[in-house]
């Protein structure tokens, strides 16, 4: 099984890594799951094309930015749809003013794959089509981490 972590990366300040670093390894260690994790890419991409400032060219050059950006928006949709078994998506104020977590939760659903949603926000502050998109709510990522072990079976110690 092979999870996506999506979640906010634009408008966090370690562009969603801490909480995608600790369930990378919590699925790992306790349910065996590989993990597509859109940080780690990124990174990748970043370093091999030697864009670390990329950023900058929102507010520098628009047209670079977005032929950049696209890179990341047709690797993320790929991963998603093909090499993915579900999703695993943290749902805060960030992920709500972005657009990449709204994208890949909605193409998960339409690909079939399951959303299980740790929602940050109360639900009445989370858009109507994300919640319908997800098929799992969770308040917290312990809720989500019983629940995967339900799911899924946890490995023996």
């Amino acid at each position: 099984m092979k999870a996506y972590l999506s979640g906010a990366m634009e408008y966090v300040p370690d562009e969603g890594k801490s909480w995608r670093t600790e369930i990378e390894l919590w699925l790992k260690r306790e349910l065996g799951h590989m993990v597509f994790n859109p940080v780690t890419e990124t990174e990748k991409l970043v370093g091999n094309q030697n864009a670390q400032d990329y950023r900058v060219w929102k507010n520098t050059d628009i047209e670079r930015y977005r032929t950049f950006v696209r890179q990341f928006v047709d690797h993320d949709i790929q991963a998603v749809q093909n090499d993915c078994d579900y999703l695993i998506c943290y749902w805060d104020q960030a992920a709500a003013r972005g657009g990449g977590t709204q994208g890949e939760v909605t193409m998960a659903y339409h690909s079939g794959k399951q959303v299980y949603m740790v929602c940050e926000l109360p639900a009445e502050e989370i858009s109507g089509w994300i919640l319908a998109c997800a098929t799992e709510l969770f308040d917290s990522f312990d809720e989500l981490k019983q629940f995967l072990v339900q799911q899924y079976g946890g490995r023996e110690a």
